[in-house]
C-alpha cells in the first residue's frame, strides 16, 4: 500500500505562482567559495590543459574558459562548492590547505563530468547561461570529455591509495543514482525512500566524499572523516532538494536553465514524488498528468506546477531541506566539536541548503 506522505509544517513558502524567493547568503560562505575557487583553479586548468586537443576543447568550453571557437571567454563556471568543502574540512581537522588542493581539485573535475554527462542524458540545451557542450560539439564529444574528467580527478589523488578508492567508490554511487533516476522515468510508482536514496547516491555522495577527502588530507582519524562524510551526505541531499524546487520555480535568470524542464520530462524529482504520495485530489491529478504521453507544452507544465505545490510537494521538500541541514550539522559537531574549527562548513551548509540558483 502506498504511504501517505503528511503535508510539512508552514514554512513561509513564495505566494503561488511566484519564484523561489532570494535569501541572502553569509558573506563568509561567499568569501570561502571565492578563495578556494583562486586556490583551486591554477591546479584545475593545469589538469585539463594536459587533455588531448578535441577533448581539451570541449572540456575548457564547458567550465566557460573558451567560447565554441576556442578563444578566450570568461563565462560563468559553477560556484566551486565541492572543492569549498575539501579545503574547509581540511582546515577544519587541522590540516594545511595545500595538502588538500588536488583533492579540491578532483572533485571539481568529477563534478563537471557529471554535468557533461547529465546534460547529453536529459537533453538539457543551457547550462550556466550558454548553451550546453553537447549542442555545440556533439553528444559523444561530451561524453568523451566527461570520461576524460573522471580520469584527470583519479590522476589528482594518485597519492594516497586511500583517496583512490574513496573517489573511485563515489564515482560508482554516482552512477548507480544517475542510473536509478533514470529508471524511475519508466516506472508507474517510485517510493520515497527510493528517490531519497536516489537522491543520496546522485547528490549526497560527492559532498559526502569531498568532506571526507578533506579529512583524509587534514590528517583526521577514521572516525572523524565518516562523520565529515555524513555531514556532506545530508547536504547534498538538502541541494538536491533545493535543486528540484528549482526547477519547477527558479528564476531562469539565475539558474541559467530553462524552468519547468524536470515537469515537461515527467521526471519523479523529489517534491513530485511526495506530491504523487500526498493522498490528495491534487496528487491523484498530476498522477494522471504524469501518466500520459503527449507533450505536456506550456499549459501543462503550468497546471503540474500548480498541482504539486497544492499536494504539499514544495512545502515538504523545503521542510525537508531544513531537517536535513539539521541532521548534517549535529555529524559535523560529532566529527568537529570545536565550533571555531567548523565555522567554514556551517557557512557552506546554509549556503547549500538555502540556494536561490
Amino acid at each position: 500500500m502506498t504511504p501517505h506522505v503528511k503535508h510539512a509544517p508552514h514554512v513561509d513558502p513564495a505566494p503561488h505562482g511566484q519564484q523561489v524567493p532570494h535569501v541572502q547568503h553569509d558573506p563568509a560562505a561567499t568569501a570561502v567559495l571565492g578563495r578556494s575557487r583562486a586556490a583551486v583553479e591554477p591546479l584545475l586548468r593545469a589538469a585539463v590543459r594536459s587533455l588531448p586537443g578535441g577533448v581539451r576543447a570541449v572540456s575548457e568550453y564547458h567550465l566557460g574558459w573558451r567560447d565554441p571557437t576556442g578563444a578566450p571567454a570568461a563565462a560563468g563556471a559553477g560556484k566551486a562548492i565541492r572543492p569549498a568543502l575539501v579545503l574547509a574540512a581540511a582546515r577544519a581537522v587541522g590540516g594545511r590547505e595545500q595538502d588538500a588542493l588536488g583533492a579540491a581539485a578532483a572533485t571539481e573535475l568529477v563534478h563537471n563530468f557529471t554535468l557533461l554527462h547529465d546534460d547529453v542524458i536529459d537533453r538539457d540545451p543551457t547550462r550556466r547561461h550558454r548553451p550546453t557542450a553537447w549542442t555545440v560539439f556533439g553528444s559523444a564529444q561530451a561524453i568523451v570529455a566527461g570520461d576524460a574528467m573522471a580520469s584527470l580527478a583519479v590522476r589528482l589523488v594518485a597519492d594516497r591509495a586511500d583517496a583512490v578508492v574513496r573517489l573511485s567508490d563515489c564515482v560508482v554511487e554516482l552512477c548507480e543514482g544517475q542510473y536509478e533516476d533514470c529508471s524511475f522515468e519508466a516506472r508507474a510508482a517510485v517510493t520515497l525512500a527510493e528517490v531519497m536514496a536516489m537522491a543520496e547516491a546522485k547528490t549526497g555522495a560527492l559532498l559526502g566524499s569531498a568532506c571526507a577527502l578533506g579529512g583524509l588530507y587534514g590528517g583526521a582519524a577514521p572516525q572523524v572523516t565518516a562523520a565529515l562524510d555524513a555531514f556532506g551526505r545530508g547536504i547534498g541531499i538538502g541541494f538536491q532538494l533545493i535543486d528540484d524546487l528549482l526547477g519547477i520555480w527558479g528564476d531562469p535568470q539565475l539558474t541559467g536553465k530553462p524552468v519547468g524542464a524536470d515537469l515537461a520530462s515527467r521526471k519523479k524529482s523529489l517534491p513530485v514524488v511526495a506530491a504523487l504520495l500526498s493522498g490528495t485530489d491534487a496528487g491523484a491529478e498530476l498522477a494522471a498528468l504524469y501518466d500520459g504521453t503527449r507533450p505536456l507544452g506550456e499549459a501543462g507544465i503550468a497546471r503540474a506546477t500548480t498541482l504539486v505545490e497544492a499536494a504539499g510537494g514544495r512545502d515538504w521538500a523545503q521542510h525537508e531541506a531544513s531537517v536535513r541541514a539539521a541532521g548534517a550539522l549535529e555529524c559535523l559537531a560529532e566529527a568537529v566539536p570545536d565550533p571555531a574549527a567548523t565555522a567554514e562548513l556551517v557557512s557552506l551548509c546554509e549556503l547549500i541548503t538555502r540556494r536561490e540558483h
